[in-house]
């Protein structure tokens, strides 16, 4: 006991106590998704509070010399002592008003299940353990601060919980527009208030009833996902009847009940429930709970699978379902496929910093490609040595770090809104070219040029330019859907089923052909308004798009969505023949051809400001990938920029400040008010978007007068330095953006990311004026692509299910093996009928002859 003391005591000066603001990551480790239930347990380093699997802790222990370590294995107990002190049926403490997790009016997550856990500090290179009694016959200094730490580690929330809790707010339920004068029936209908008096009418289903507050009728509610829940009748009752609002039985008590209103289709306040229940012989004072409240099930569900392969529930809409397509193409480029490439990943010094965006790409590639979660997990209570067969479910992988990574600071994937999956794919692989500088970047596969031929009508003169890009994206023309009579034919009917108020028509989807689809993309689109040198004047323009390179892999996006008059987004109910094979060499563009006359190289008339003479611009362009814009021609030049006139100005008079409308026009290369209006669209949440244009490779404000953020002798912090070091730039490179951005480590980030082409052009050293660079750089290299044939075939799409672009629920299909495998949550089986009519994003890879 006295070496025991000893060891405690010449490592005491590392162990501290965490405080208000430290994350205790004590869910999962940093670099794999062990965690406490794992058979190892999990080591939280009591000095950083990192969480390490057996297989990392080690490692962690010999690159820091950190040696103190709370190990915590955690044991779920048999399911018949859970039921036994569960209390499941009671009511809860106060009744939820607000679908939110850990806020005033939400829900109190503080009760947790039942788990039997051994803590114990262990001490490395040596592994002695020391446990709670141990801790008794130390001394007291010993004793006070090892006890103050193990008791601030296991009291603290975890940082994935308390992460968890900040995404969730949800909204407060509104008054239904129903509720004032909902129309009741005299029809005789009382409803027990005793459970087994409740059945659905038309199935005999006795749980996840409804009853409709207009006939009294009881009836099952939605099929969830997953197939289990109800038999959707109470829907098909709203549907024949068009009544609109129904109570779950089992949620009534005398703070209220839960309402959903299918013409609103949300869960709705009813301010005269008491009077329409007791219309049906219930009395509210007298109910008592006895099953979930819909707030609280979809809640707690949705913590358990917040950041699933899919979601399931609309409150967790990260659609990451694209994740497990990048990885599981063999034929991909991807370092994570070397399990050995997670060990050559620096541990971060900053715990604030850890994972890394690297490190937690590469875990997860890792966590899917290992198939060490894809195991059953054994059932509570029973013995492995007797049952050798786990029959549980698969634990699986909840990529929570990951999500955190990939969207902090971005304002809508670091929220647990409804999500697009085709934004966040793009997101996904900026993120990854970002943290890929110093190392090769697999997003390459995917990267493309396309090249747009622009032909003045007036002159017949052409002008040809290139863009990056890493999606097809297609146009859905539903005029020309293959069955418009009958489409016509339904519309008819479910008109004259309004007027009558019968129940509405069988739906028709429209079927489209691919073909359709891939001849709207390519057909030549009219340019009102375009800007021709040869004319100096505003003429009509014809632009037709084809590839300019072909990728190794190929995403499509089907345009399923369209705008109606009220500007709202809908969702197109189509279905679509998308072939298992494609070639598009036909699409191949051929650049200038032999008797074609190119447009001059000349400028709209300039937007003059008064300091500054126009000097004109340098002749071509280069690709620029500026922040999240990944296709932006640019325009350089050495003093003022010649802008579009006339575009800035139809900007402005939209509202915009004049200096984003400026940028606007510069960034696209003057090519339009479209173009100039889609940046603004993608920059608009930018921290610098109202800032003054700056030139790039500019180290002048406004005016040509140098800034004190760029002085050279400036010093810089190195804390601030090595995080930018360690995401593959430079020390100049770093030095260069922290002192243009006054040593602000976030402004600093976004800088350096602003100016990629830019550094890579440059040698700005620390005792080299950034002018002495500017006068000596080249033009910058255009992006790298791979390209090839343009044949293809399909091994991957994604599926949006649910009628609204607002809400719905991801699931992937795999074709693994010549099968295709659907990936829906944590299910994973064969498909035998992959609806691949019905996918968002289509996934091809090169044919190789």
């Amino acid at each position: 006991m006295s070496d025991l003391g000893e060891v405690l005591m010449s490592v005491l000066s590392t162990i501290r106590v965490p405080r208000p603001g430290d994350s205790v990551h004590k869910e999962e480790c940093a670099f794999s998704f062990a965690s406490p239930d794992s058979e190892g347990g999990l080591y939280v380093c009591m000095n950083t509070f990192l969480g390490f699997g057996a297989q990392f802790v080690e490692r962690h222990y010999r690159r820091t010399g950190q040696r103190a370590f709370l190990h915590i294995k955690r044991t779920r107990r048999p399911q018949k002592e859970e039921e036994n002190g569960s209390g499941a049926g009671d009511p809860p403490k106060k009744k939820p008003t607000r679908l939110a997790i850990g806020i005033e009016g939400g829900f109190d997550v503080s009760e947790q299940d039942q788990y039997d856990q051994e803590v114990k500090v262990v001490i490395f290179p040596e592994r002695l353990e020391v446990t709670s009694e141990d801790l008794a016959n130390m001394p007291d200094v010993v004793r006070e601060r090892v006890s103050l730490s193990m008791a601030g580690v296991l009291s603290a929330d975890s940082a994935s919980h308390n992460l968890q809790v900040q995404q969730w707010d949800g909204e407060v339920r509104q008054v239904s527009k129903h509720a004032a004068d909902l129309k009741q029936l005299d029809n005789g209908v009382k409803i027990p208030p005793w459970v087994s008096g409740w059945r659905c009418e038309n199935c005999d289903l006795r749980e996840n009833l409804w009853l409709n507050l207009t006939d009294g009728k009881v009836f099952c509610g939605r099929r969830y996902f997953d197939g289990s829940g109800g038999n959707n009748h109470a829907l098909l009752h709203y549907q024949q009847t068009n009544y609109p609002l129904a109570v779950k039985l089992g949620t009534i008590t005398p703070d209220g009940a839960d309402v959903y209103s299918y013409e609103e289709d949300e869960m709705v306040l009813d301010p005269k429930l008491p009077e329409h229940l007791a219309h049906w012989g219930i009395d509210m004072m007298t109910m008592e709970k006895v099953c979930p409240h819909c707030l609280y099930s979809t809640s707690v569900l949705s913590l358990s699978c917040v950041h699933s392969a899919c979601t399931r529930h609309q409150s967790c809409p990260c659609p990451v379902s694209a994740l497990p397509v990048l990885y599981s193409d063999q034929s991909c480029p991807c370092p994570v496929r070397d399990p050995r490439f997670r060990l050559r990943i620096p541990t971060p010094v900053d715990p604030s910093l850890c994972p890394t965006v690297l490190t937690g790409w590469t875990k997860l590639g890792y966590g899917l490609l290992s198939g060490e979660y894809s195991k059953p997990a054994p059932d509570p209570g029973e013995d492995p040595s007797v049952t050798p067969e786990p029959k549980g479910d698969q634990v699986g992988i909840a990529p929570r770090m990951f999500k955190a990574l990939i969207g902090r600071g971005h304002p809508e994937f670091s929220t647990n809104r409804q999500q697009d999956a085709q934004e966040f794919l793009l997101h996904f692989i900026n993120m990854v070219e970002r943290n890929c500088r110093s190392s090769d970047n697999p997003t390459e596969a995917y990267r493309f040029l396309m090249e747009e031929r622009i032909v003045c009508q007036q002159s017949q003169r052409v002008k040809y330019t290139q863009r990056v890009d890493y999606i097809l994206q297609l146009p859905v023309p539903m005029e020309h859907a293959t069955n418009t009579e009958e489409l016509q034919e339904y519309e008819r009917r479910r008109r004259e089923a309004e007027e009558t108020l019968s129940p509405p028509p069988p739906a028709v989807r429209a079927v489209v052909p691919f073909s359709v689809c891939l001849a709207a993309f390519s057909e030549p689109e009219t340019l009102e308004e375009f800007w021709s040198s040869a004319l100096q004047a505003k003429s009509t323009a014809s632009k037709t798009t084809r590839f300019a390179s072909f990728p190794d892999h190929l995403v499509i996006q089907i345009k399923k969505f369209t705008f109606g008059l009220d500007w709202v987004p809908k969702k197109l109910d189509v279905s679509i023949d998308v072939p298992d094979s494609l070639d598009l060499s036909a699409l191949r563009g051929a650049g200038l051809q032999p008797g074609e006359e190119e447009l001059p190289d000349l400028a709209p008339p300039p937007l003059v400001t008064p300091d500054v003479e126009v000097k004109g611009i340098p002749g071509g362009f280069h690709g620029n990938e500026e922040d999240d814009s990944l296709c932006s021609p640019l325009l350089f030049s050495a003093s003022a920029p010649v802008l579009d006139e006339s575009t800035v100005g139809q900007l402005i008079e939209m509202g915009f400040p004049i200096e984003a409308c400026r940028k606007a026009v510069y960034y696209t290369g003057n090519t339009g008010i479209d173009s100039a209006m889609n940046w603004v669209m993608t920059h608009m949440d930018d921290p610098d978007f109202s800032a003054p244009l700056v030139l790039p490779g500019s180290s002048s404000a406004p005016g040509g007068t140098p800034t004190s953020q760029t002085t050279p002798t400036e010093s810089v912090s190195e804390e601030h330095l090595a995080t930018i070091i360690s995401m593959g730039f430079s020390r100049d490179q770093a030095s260069r953006a922290l002192r243009a951005t006054s040593n602000v480590l976030e402004r600093a980030v976004d800088w350096i990311f602003s100016h990629l082409d830019d550094l890579d052009s440059m040698d700005v050293s620390e005792g080299r004026s950034a002018a002495d660079s500017v006068s000596e750089r080249e033009p910058p290299q255009g992006p790298r692509v791979r390209d090839g044939p343009g044949k293809y075939e399909l091994f991957a799409f994604i599926s949006h299910m649910g009628s609204s672009t607002m809400c719905g629920h991801y699931v992937c299909h795999i074709k693994k093996n010549d099968q295709w495998v659907i990936f829906n949550d944590q299910k994973v089986c064969a498909s035998e009928k992959p609806p691949k009519d019905l996918g968002y994003l289509y996934f091809y890879r090169r044919v190789t002859e």
